[in-house]
């Protein structure tokens, strides 16, 4: 489907000198024909886009989420609460309400992408100043980059397995290197090379892949879902697999620990969707498309994947918690080529979406004279696999409860920062050439702003300083917690980190309220 949307409404007479035009739907741009910003802090990746070319609806949003949440990652993010001991009720609760709460900085930050059209980095310029902004862009990228590095690791598995279900003992017997096949490596390798070649072709591309993706993703978990049902004798087993935890004290000492990881799963998206609302036609079309397209799609295939995952627990005695670990269960090969496919798809769909647009901007946020969208990405595809991407995924444990726990920590005391600022501090309201322009509002002390720095410092130490590993498990934090008397904070991080320094920067910049509100 191709994006459309109504022409724009005229822009208000701007007065002679004006910096910037306000248009009556409340969109900003730079006054049409007047000199664009220039200069070691702009390129073309990161101006703002112009009101003509925000045309992405709510269907192109709502399309976006359901290619991006549809996927082996959020698959593993179900099945592994059920192999923790929830049953799939508890499981489908516990995600659920970890994505409604999830949505509201979400819409938030998104706020400022249709009304200014900038991404992330630039936004991230008016609370950290505009050399500032590179420290939080880069958090942001570092964690994209990890996450590309596992979602390649996974459509690589996918590729090995399934391929293996065709070819026979050759491709998966075949010699080790390194704790896995060559031919394991070999997939990794040509699924990485895959996504390369999509990167490269830009933003369009990705809109329509997702347009396309979505709804193919959807109708093969439905039909992975028919197939485990067939073999479980129905859909009865599915719904009957237990609770190792009940209902009582034992699951929520579960559910609390577990909330946080769950939000932190798309707590890097709740900074750097400016990156994609920016292109939005109108603040109605992201705000209803993130709605419908987050909460209800994550929700309905955590179901499908929790089903599954019980039903393989029926079927085999064990859960299987990887997806492609289900598909290649298949005994078909019309079946295994569809069920690698629809992976291969959905991996594609939200790592090109999630992982590759945020480093590509926040890279070339770091040398815009240097480092373009599309060499942003690269680099952003080579680090992804540097971080040994096997490793964070080998256990439940190690990746919900220390990799997207410790995650989502950080990356929501940044949303703290960036709510407070755009909401509170500045009640919505930005100068776009001052975010270009050394020596503007943003650029504090010489492009630093010590607050945000400082909200951050204190906010990011309680959301992690509790961090701990529990008796019995893997992980790389001390059973005490990283600071003892911090280890009742452990299992709160992300709230705890995005309301510290919501809070901290709000006390700091009182006193620059005046100028940081000023109307130019």
């Amino acid at each position: 489907m191709t994006a459309s949307a109504p022409p724009p409404p005229p822009p208000s007479p701007s007065p002679a000198g004006s910096a910037q035009t306000t248009h009556p739907d409340g969109r900003v741009e730079l006054p049409v024909g007047a000199a664009v910003p220039t200069g070691r802090y702009a390129n073309e990746d990161l101006l703002p886009v112009p009101v003509a070319r925000r045309t992405w609806n709510t269907y192109n949003f709502a399309a976006l989420w359901v290619g991006m949440a549809h996927n082996a990652a959020t698959w593993t993010l179900a099945s592994g609460l059920i192999q923790l001991g929830m049953d799939w009720k508890q499981a489908v609760l516990t995600i659920a309400v970890a994505n409604v709460i999830v949505l509201v900085p979400m819409l938030l930050t998104g706020h400022a992408g249709p009304r200014y059209g900038i991404p992330f980095p630039v936004f991230a310029r008016a609370s950290f100043g505009i050399r500032g902004a590179n420290f939080p862009a880069l958090i942001r990228a570092a964690v994209a980059c990890a996450w590309f590095g596992i979602q390649t690791w996974i459509g690589g598995a996918a590729i090995f397995l399934l391929a293996g279900n065709m070819l026979g003992d050759w491709w998966t017997g075949a010699a080790s290197f390194g704790g896995y096949p060559w031919t394991h490596w070999l997939s990794f390798a040509l699924f990485w090379a895959l996504q390369i070649a999509i990167i490269v072709r830009g933003m369009e591309t990705l809109r329509r892949f997702e347009n396309w993706a979505a709804p193919f993703v959807v109708v093969g978990a439905v039909a992975l879902l028919i197939w485990i049902s067939n073999k479980a004798g129905g859909f009865g087993p599915l719904l009957d697999q237990p609770s190792e935890l009940g209902w009582d004290g034992d699951f929520w000492s579960v559910f609390f620990p577990a909330l946080m990881p769950m939000i932190g799963f798309w707590s890097t998206l709740s900074l750097n969707i400016p990156d994609f609302t920016r292109y939005g036609a109108n603040q109605r079309s992201q705000f209803w498309g993130q709605s419908l397209g987050l909460p209800t799609t994550m929700t309905l295939f955590t179901l499908l994947s929790v089903l599954v995952t019980s039903g393989t627990q029926a079927v085999y005695g064990a859960p299987i918690w990887q997806p492609e670990q289900v598909a290649a269960k298949i005994d078909n090969w019309a079946g295994v080529l569809f069920a690698l496919i629809t992976i291969l798809v959905a991996t594609v769909s939200v790592n090109i979406a999630a992982n590759v647009v945020s480093p590509a901007f926040d890279l070339s946020h770091m040398a815009p004279g240097k480092i373009t969208f599309r060499v942003g990405a690269v680099i952003a595809a080579v680090v992804g696999v540097a971080i040994f991407p096997w490793k964070l995924y080998s256990s439940p444990d190690v990746y919900i409860f220390t990799w997207l726990d410790t995650v989502g920590a950080l990356l929501g005391t940044v949303a703290g920062i960036l709510i407070a600022d755009y909401w509170i501090i500045r009640r919505a309201f930005l100068h776009l050439p001052d975010l270009y322009r050394e020596g503007g509002r943003y650029w504090y002390s010489g492009g630093w702003n010590w607050r945000a720095l400082a909200a951050f410092a204190a906010g990011g130490v309680l959301a992690i300083g509790g961090a701990h590993t529990d008796p019995g498990t893997a992980g790389p934090f001390p059973a005490d917690g990283l600071i003892p008397f911090l280890k009742p904070l452990g299992d709160y991080g992300w709230a705890v980190g995005l309301g510290t320094s919501l809070v901290l920067y709000t006390l700091l910049m009182l006193g620059r309220r005046e100028k940081t509100a000023s109307r130019a």
